[in-house]
């Protein structure tokens, strides 16, 4: 699949500036050409003053994960989005000042954040995605299965057991590793 998206890429940016232009003409005939670069100017000036902030905020979460010895990736991947969010501000168009701006808004950016995860974590692996982002939580409730495998030499298959611990009412967080 990330093949067929680079081979694609040649054909959507031409069409992405075709939008672009487009989009441009309907604001122009909406609210007079001098106020639509007014617009755009102010949008890319904010892209640009953003782009730093997001960068500089992003390296001190960055650094103070790591002091602290918490796993970075969740503070990598917010930064990420919003330094994504404010290059997409930064670019000269309206489509794209929009689209950046959905991705700075809190709602667009802790979908996007969650959506950059699930992608790490399925690239990388649980165990690897666990040591970025930290241990996933789990909530166990009455009547959901519980399987507990046990670690034994490769000679023999792990044999899934329910535990005893799982009393009706009670939820069991924990660590989940793949």
């Amino acid at each position: 699949m990330r093949r067929r998206s680079l081979a694609l890429l040649p054909l959507l940016l031409p069409a992405l500036a075709v939008v672009e232009i487009a989009v441009f003409i309907a604001v122009v005939h909406a609210i007079g050409g001098l106020w639509a670069i007014l617009l755009g100017v102010a949008a890319s000036l904010t892209g640009l003053a953003l782009l730093r902030r997001e960068g500089m905020k992003g390296w001190r979460r960055f650094q103070a994960a790591a002091v602290e010895g918490r796993p970075p990736g969740r503070e990598v991947s917010h930064s990420l989005v919003g330094l994504s969010g404010s290059l997409l501000l930064a670019i000269p168009g309206f489509v794209s000042s929009v689209a950046g701006l959905l991705l700075l808004l809190p709602p667009g950016r802790q979908l996007a954040r969650h959506q950059m995860e699930r992608y790490a974590e399925r690239r990388v692996g649980g165990a690897a995605a666990s040591d970025l982002f930290g241990a996933r939580h789990v909530r166990v409730h009455p009547g959901d299965p519980i399987v507990v495998i046990d670690e034994e030499p490769a000679s023999s298959s792990p044999r899934p057991r329910t535990p005893a611990a799982a009393i009706e009412g009670e939820v069991i967080e924990g660590e989940v590793m793949r």
